[in-house]
């Protein structure tokens, strides 16, 4: 007959809860793991699989029980890292978008939008164009792999430890907040640029011809040379959201860094 002590129990609980808890974390918020198209068994299985795979490769756990207030303190702390870590890379897709949302603003589709279930509310078509691409971007690159990566690494730079966080690492993740206009804006400046050329053409156009419907050709003029100028720079695209991939990497490691109670 098999008997545990409850040291022995509490040890296999912690090796394997508290990893977990961080990984969860990320599945819940990372792009392609955490959308809500795929479903909550999908993702606690994954987290579980990568759970036990792992598990043995961890430093050694705190002595402190799973169940006690320390032990929850922990359990929390491992959530909010894992939430950072994902967050670092949703806030590359939310840039995307917001250079989907100007362009669409700017070439006058602001009423074509439709319900997006990841963002439960109502979402420009070409914002979600440009989220679309940025998908099939991270997933061409295997950034979904190097995101795992970057997590299982976090458990050798980041251990678990009953120590509190740092709150300089929560600091980088707003601070990198702040690239979603940035890189928005600089993904759509080319369209920008010729549309304000466009409207500006339209407007010595009706001051020339006053009896022309400025109103009637201005939409169609503007929709036409907005979707001619999207197909031609479209290519282009592709380079500058790699290159924000990288830079989420590369926040996403000095949040790591940052986080830890040292200030390392």
């Amino acid at each position: 007959m098999i008997s545990l002590t409850d040291a022995q129990l509490n040890t296999w609980l912690i090796n394997f809860i508290w990893p977990l808890t961080r990984i969860l974390g990320l599945i819940m918020v990372a792009p392609v793991f955490g959308h809500r198209a795929v479903p909550g068994r999908v993702k606690i299985g994954l987290g579980i699989f990568i759970a036990l795979i792992i598990a043995p490769t961890l430093p050694p756990m705190p002595d402190v029980g799973l169940g006690s207030w320390h032990g929850l303190f922990i359990l929390v702390q491992q959530l909010l890292i894992g939430i950072a870590i994902g967050f670092i890379m949703r806030i590359v897709f939310a840039a995307a978008e917001a250079a989907g949302e100007i362009v669409g603003l700017q070439m006058g589709l602001g009423f074509a939008s439709f319900f997006d279930p990841q963002s439960a509310g109502q979402t420009l078509v070409l914002a979600r164009f440009f989220n679309m691409l940025a998908l099939l971007v991270f997933l061409a690159v295997n950034a979904h792999l190097l995101l795992i990566g970057v997590l299982v690494d976090s458990f050798q730079t980041l251990p678990i430890s009953p120590q509190p966080l740092s709150a300089a690492g929560f600091y980088t993740v707003a601070t990198f907040g702040s690239t979603v206009f940035a890189v928005g804006l600089q993904l759509a400046l080319p369209l920008i640029a010729i549309l304000l050329m466009t409207n500006l053409s339209l407007g010595i156009l009706t001051r020339s011809a006053p009896q022309l419907n400025i109103f009637a050709i201005g939409f169609p003029i503007t929709l036409g040379v907005g979707l001619i100028v999207l197909d031609l720079t479209l290519p282009y695209f592709v380079p500058q959201l790699e290159q924000m991939l990288q830079k989420g990497f590369q926040a996403t490691t000095m949040v790591i860094q940052t986080l830890r109670p040292d200030g390392a």
